[in-house]
């Protein structure tokens, strides 16, 4: 098996029994303890709370919710969105518990089903997952791009330099440069990046509260400004698609989705949590719950002080709009700096998730070059490599800002897809192969775990099929939704790595080193020096 885990033996320090307990579960599993567990429950928290981002999402995305269902959607549509959202969080956090490792979800479907085609369907999950992640982390310095950006046209409404792909595409790659960066650095001292997403954590719930109690006073206090009416927003139906109501009810839901995917986030962060077994569970629901509650309260206050309907569904930035509609130009222009100084730290929280699972994927031999993509520099303390390496498949991305914004579009919104894609698949394998395989660890769902379990798969089943619904019916080849498009290509570059490579070095030794890790640790565990074994070169 052609992978590396860390060339130069780290050896994090075991401080305590759950130091010890949690390396040997990670080595029962086939791996050593390359990275520490420098965050707590709290610091977790505010990683997952932050990637959610869920009232953020919902704002950068406010003229969608409007146009299919409006408050309808907004509002309602996403109380049954968090519902079924929950169902799927409780039932990965179980599977958390019980198999706590980087590479999450395709581990489980391999533990699950641990046949030459369960191996194979295991390769194709990562892969989904992998893509789902880089393309998600291109969102996000999509989004800071044009946010950017779009702080020079509030002050100049003419200056075209916004359109321009080859400015569009340098401020992209700077974003993407600063943020691989940050996180290279920040774990040169243990504690710096868990500060980092702890103040961003904050900052965001402080902005939260700031943001929202901005518009309330500024519509309160100015003669010229109103308040819509409560029908208005609790109970306006809006269908501007060319849809039937019954699909916009359904399209509708893709916003309420989008602001609630990501929750994973913990899921490949486990190796660096302490008991992941019960902390990580615990911080995958709390985060999808404190996001829906934010998220809600949020387009409450947005849709109460929406001014000119239209042009806040019209804008190129729906939310900027709002805010110039209500705060007027100096104020919302602080506002809408803060609000970008906290995306960009939000993107450091996704940029350092989706690289824990390239570094996962490649300890396991699943992507190309796995040995040089698998090992943790022994001096920054981090998968250095795995993150330059998805820094520069991300920047890519950026390109398409000079060619087809179509295609970087389905790029973008292909990252939810792929998610919820990789949600459903250990599910599936768990109720399949039957729940009893599954061993389970101190989060558990019990006699409830069926209903959760097809909850969530009917649900990650309808939001994928609406994902890749067009705007519109018969739309323009400029206004498709080529994201399924986007996603076949992704599946056909995962099918052709497994036959150049995947096949013969993706979790095929496993059982032979995990066997090997789990007693060299029980050994440990009985001398007073205790260390983890030296990581293996496998072959």
């Amino acid at each position: 098996m052609d992978v590396e885990t860390n060339s130069l033996a780290l050896k994090p320090p075991l401080e305590n029994e759950q130091d010890l307990q949690d390396a040997t579960d990670l080595a029962a599993m086939g791996h050593a303890q390359a990275l520490t567990r420098k965050f707590n429950i709290w610091s977790m928290l505010a990683l997952a709370f932050c990637v959610l981002g869920t009232y953020s999402t919902f704002a950068q995305d406010l003229s969608s919710g409007l146009t299919n269902g409006a408050s309808i959607t907004i509002l309602w549509g996403l109380v049954l969105v968090t519902g079924c959202n929950l169902c799927v969080a409780v039932s990965l956090g179980e599977l958390t518990s019980s198999m706590p490792t980087a590479l999450g979800q395709a581990y489980w479907v391999y533990r699950l089903w641990p046949t030459p085609l369960g191996r194979f369907v295991s390769y194709m999950c990562a892969w989904i997952n992998t893509f789902g992640w880089w393309t998600l982390t291109a969102s996000q310095v999509a989004f800071m791009t044009e946010f950017l950006l779009g702080m020079k046209t509030m002050f100049d409404p003419d200056w075209t330099g916004a359109n321009q792909g080859w400015l569009n595409f340098v401020v992209y790659i700077g974003v993407v440069f600063a943020l691989t960066l940050i996180n290279v650095v920040s774990c040169r001292k243990e504690q710096v990046l868990p500060w980092i997403n702890n103040f961003v954590g904050i900052w965001f719930g402080g902005l939260f509260i700031v943001l929202s109690m901005a518009m309330l006073i500024c519509v309160g206090v100015k003669s010229d400004l109103s308040f819509q009416s409560g029908a208005f927003v609790f109970g306006n139906w809006m269908n501007q698609t060319g849809w039937s109501d019954g699909v916009v009810w359904f399209t509708g839901l893709v916003q309420a989705a989008y602001g609630l995917t990501a929750f994973d986030s913990v899921i490949h962060m486990v190796e660096e949590i302490p008991d992941p077994r019960r902390n990580a569970p615990r911080v995958i629901w709390m985060a999808v719950l404190f996001g829906a509650v934010t998220g809600f309260i949020f387009m409450v206050v947005c849709l109460f002080c929406i001014q000119n309907l239209d042009k806040v569904t019209n804008a190129d930035q729906p939310f900027i709009e709002l805010i110039l509609e209500t705060v007027g130009l100096k104020g919302g222009a602080t506002l809408i700096a803060l609000f970008i100084f906290n995306g960009l730290g939000q993107g450091i929280s996704v940029l350092t998730t989706a690289s824990r699972l390239s570094w996962g994927f490649a300890r396991d031999g699943g992507l190309p070059w796995s040995r040089y993509f698998s090992h943790v520099d022994p001096v920054w303390q981090v998968p250095a490599r795995a993150l330059w390496g998805q820094g520069v498949l991300i920047g890519i991305v950026g390109i398409l800002y000079l060619f087809a914004n179509t295609v970087l579009e389905a790029i973008l919104s292909v990252s939810t897809i792929a998610l919820t894609i990789s949600y459903a698949m250990p599910i599936l394998a768990l109720l399949v192969t039957g729940r009893d395989k599954l061993v389970p660890g101190p989060f558990k769902l019990g006699r409830w775990g069926p209903w959760m379990n097809w909850i969530s798969i009917v649900y990650c089943v309808i939001t994928t099929i609406f994902f890749l619904f067009p705007g519109a019916p018969n739309p323009a080849p400029a206004d498709m939704n080529y994201a399924i498009a986007v996603f076949g290509v992704m599946l056909v570059i995962a099918v052709a790595f497994w036959f150049i490579r995947g096949s013969r070095t993706y979790l095929q030794t496993e059982d032979a080193i995990a066997q090997m890790f789990y007693a060299q640790h029980l050994e440990n565990a009985e001398n007073s020096d205790v260390a983890i074994p030296p990581p293996m070169d496998y072959k």
